[in-house]
């Protein structure tokens, strides 16, 4: 009584997931393949259960091959869902012929000895022969099923935000459902035995799977599917208690039953009531969130266009300065050379703050690309170290470059982006130093490649390391000791390391004590 209960459970179930999805949007091919699929799915549920069923001794061989006929048909509309889902993707002509043509050539001999034959009872267990086309339709099933399971996992991939939630929905309910079913019906059995009943199960968590993929079809637009979805699930439990009170065997197991009725009730209408406030919150975030979201491409976009409007003309007047200095245009007087150096610096210093702005809004649209070539990690330090000597040398600073032992190997690397991120850290170890210097070190540690920048300097507070490596962002001895840094040079350093799978962090001892920067990137 309890498995006929189950199954009407979730054909209804069912039936009402694939009449709503239906319902909700008709016109598109991802709702009506998700129909078809859910359509196949009820009748080999219907037919799974009853050719097990000794009372059906004449019409078990006929659902064996109706079990055969519909489970094809499951495969290919699950595959067509999945081309189709989140969006929809044009299928040519030959592809739909492909996918079409043997589903209905290999349901129509199901009903043939050529994929199933020699259908017999053994302890009332329905057994059949494999026909000799029984491989072609195995190897179908396995090529619909892992295809449609494939373009899920490389459109997730490659998409984002609300996509990537939808797709992440389906896989998870495909997941779960795979995990219930081989573990009741593959994994278990030969192992310890399981009551037909409880093996049943396993062909019922398909439930989890269409209700997980009616959720991501809506895109969370209609919320309320989760409401009725809720609903149904609490209604049907509420039914099976019901029936196991009504045939309960003793009074006290009647007794027992109704009440445990009675507070899965107060229980499911607490449920219910939750899932809608969840609902109403949901929707508010995912509107502020999607405003949030055009007003943050918004500035992005604004930024990159200004910062390009900006390094026109500041690139003019870096040239004409450079060109004044260098007596170009004819001698330059005294009192005039000091104040054009002041602006060529400051010109300098502007550009630089520009082009940092404009790194900012490539990596956050995710137009900034790397140009990877084998470098040498140690050429590149020893230049950097030879171009700030003479920087670190004017204010009475050490600045050692430890050279490894045994020469370190090239890796795959932006050379340019990675040398930015080591000057930077460098120059900051000058800037925020004032009496000592810097060292600078390398080593191979874990297939990892490492670079360790030491100074005597102003050191680091717990509080200002954890917000070291945002944008504008700048500890106290940034504004004490160098007034013109805008905090944009250890973000960009982050975010150029993250592009290579590397990594960037500081330890330091406290303030006054110094501080440590680590560069690492892998081996490729």
């Amino acid at each position: 009584m309890f498995d006929f209960v189950l199954l009407i459970c979730t054909i209804v179930i069912l039936f009402f997931i694939a009449f709503l999805i239906l319902f909700v949007n008709p016109g598109s091919k991802t709702n009506r393949y998700f129909f078809l699929w859910v359509i196949f799915l009820i009748i080999w549920i219907f037919s799974n259960y009853f050719e097990n069923e000794f009372y059906f001794q004449n019409y078990r061989p006929l659902l064996l091959r109706v079990d055969f006929a519909s489970a094809i048909f499951i495969s290919a509309f699950f595959y067509l869902f999945c081309l189709n889902f989140p969006r929809i993707i044009p299928v040519s002509r030959q592809k739909k012929i492909i996918i079409y043509f043997p589903s209905i050539f290999l349901s129509i001999l199901s009903f043939t000895n050529l994929i199933i034959k020699d259908i017999h009872f053994q302890d009332n267990t329905i057994v059949f022969a494999q026909g000799y086309l029984f491989l072609l339709y195995f190897l179908f099933f396995i090529f619909y099923m892992g295809s449609g399971c494939g373009e899920l996992v490389l459109k997730y991939k490659k998409s984002t935000g609300i996509e990537r939630t939808q797709i992440f929905y389906v896989v998870l309910g495909f997941s779960i459902s795979a995990v219930i079913a081989v573990t009741l019906n593959l994994i278990l059995p030969p192992l310890v035995f399981i009551p037909s009943n409880l093996a049943r199960l396993g062909i019922y968590g398909i439930l989890i799977f269409c209700i997980f993929t009616a959720l991501a079809i809506t895109r969370y637009h209609l919320f309320e599917i989760r409401v009725i979805a809720t609903e149904i699930l609490v209604g049907a439990v509420a039914l099976i208690l019901l029936v196991q009170a009504l045939t309960a065997e003793t009074l006290l197991w009647r007794i027992l039953g109704f009440g445990l009725l009675s507070l899965f009730g107060i229980v499911g209408v607490f449920l219910i009531k939750s899932v809608l406030k969840e609902i109403a919150m949901r929707t508010e975030l995912q509107r502020a969130y999607e405003e949030l979201k055009k007003l943050d491409v918004a500035k992005t976009e604004f930024i990159a266009i200004t910062s390009h409007q900006l390094r026109t003309p500041l690139t003019a007047i870096k040239g004409y300065v450079s060109m004044i200095l260098e007596k170009f245009y004819g001698g330059v007087p005294e009192k005039i050379k000091k104040p054009l150096e002041n602006v060529f610096i400051s010109n300098e210093r502007l550009i630089k703050l520009v082009n940092d702005i404009l790194n900012i809004s490539k990596i956050e649209t995710g137009k900034m690309e790397l140009k990877l070539e084998k470098a040498s990690l140690e050429k590149i330090i020893s230049d950097i170290v030879d171009e700030l000597k003479i920087k670190a040398e004017n204010k009475n600073l050490y600045l050692v470059f430890e050279k490894p032992k045994e020469p370190l190997p090239q890796i795959l690397i932006d050379k340019d982006k990675i040398r930015q991120v080591i000057l930077n850290v460098i120059d900051n170890a000058i800037k925020y130093t004032e009496k000592g210097g810097a060292t600078i070190k390398c080593q191979i540690l874990n297939d990892k490649c490492q670079v360790m920048v030491s100074d005597t300097g102003v050191g680091l507070t717990k509080e200002e390391m954890t917000k070291l490596f945002e944008s504008f962002t700048r500890g106290r001895a940034g504004y004490q000791f160098w007034t013109e840094g805008a905090g944009l040079g250890l973000y960009i350093s982050r975010k150029f390391l993250e592009m290579h799978q590397g990594k960037i962090w500081a330890e330091s001892p406290g303030k006054g004590k110094g501080s440590t920067f680590f560069i690492e990137l892998p081996i490729k």
